[in-house]
């Protein structure tokens, strides 16, 4: 694998033309760009690799197709846990993993890193119908939402961080964990040089189920009506045996 990732970003390093400016500074590229999900699916590690012309740190951000996301926040009445403010989120990343090659707080400054989203502090984070709002009461579920997303695995910082293999040749590995979110990610790589982002490159990865895992679900999205028929058709059978496996016992 090393050997594999050495070649390749050796490849990459001929691609830098030397005394060059701008987006062609830095190339990356990934050893999977599909991610294949399927009923034994336990999670994955895709390897980044690249190069980079000149000096600078490297920052890898992983970003999932965004969603709306709700969050809710009980309280306790008359000895009953029951929801008593809610708080909704649109544009939400479904998944959010970062890694750099120096403490991110070292790479630039917070509004350099909150530009380009770096860092879950950076996060652009917006409520439906925020005016109005108590900009405490939005921060508290602003973390809420983080924490819950942290505690499913699927906001993360990087596992390994990107790591420099010579002076322009740069790795890191990217968990995937296996409640991943299907769709298409991107893969954003920045350069960043004396507090500035000096390059950038975007490489996709795609995420998706395949075999009968996939069939049940493109049937119960396209098909939502039936498939809920036969669901409930399906317990009450089940249902049904257990109380005549009981009844026999």
């Amino acid at each position: 694998m090393i050997r594999g990732v050495i070649l390749a970003a050796a490849l990459l390093l001929v691609a830098l033309p030397a005394g060059r400016a701008g987006a062609q500074d830095i190339v990356a590229d990934l050893t999977d760009h599909l991610i294949a999900i399927n009923t034994g699916f336990t999670g994955t590690r895709v390897v980044l690799f690249g190069a980079l012309e000149g000096s600078g740190d490297i920052a890898v951000v992983v970003r999932g197709p965004p969603r709306t996301v709700t969050i809710r926040e009980k309280a306790r009445t008359l000895g009953v846990w029951i929801n008593h403010q809610s708080m909704t989120f649109a544009d939400v990343p479904s998944y959010y993993s970062v890694a750099t090659s120096a403490p991110i707080d070292q790479l630039a400054d917070a509004a350099v890193l909150a530009r380009h989203a770096i860092g879950l502090d950076h996060l652009p984070i917006t409520p439906l119908d925020a005016d109005g709002l108590d900009p405490d009461l939005v921060a508290a579920f602003e973390a809420a939402l983080i924490r819950q997303m942290q505690g499913d695995d699927l906001y993360v910082l990087a596992t390994e961080p990107v790591s420099f293999l010579s002076g322009r040749l740069f790795r890191t590995t990217l968990a995937i964990p296996a409640n991943v979110p299907t769709g298409q990610y991107a893969v954003e790589v920045y350069l960043i040089r004396d507090g500035q982002v000096v390059g950038a490159q975007t490489t996709p990865l795609i995420v998706t189920k395949v075999g009968v895992g996939a069939n049940i679900s493109a049937f119960a999205r396209d098909d939502a009506a039936l498939y809920g028929l036969i669901s409930v058709l399906l317990a009450a059978g089940a249902g049904w045996f257990a109380s005549a496996v009981f009844r026999r016992a």
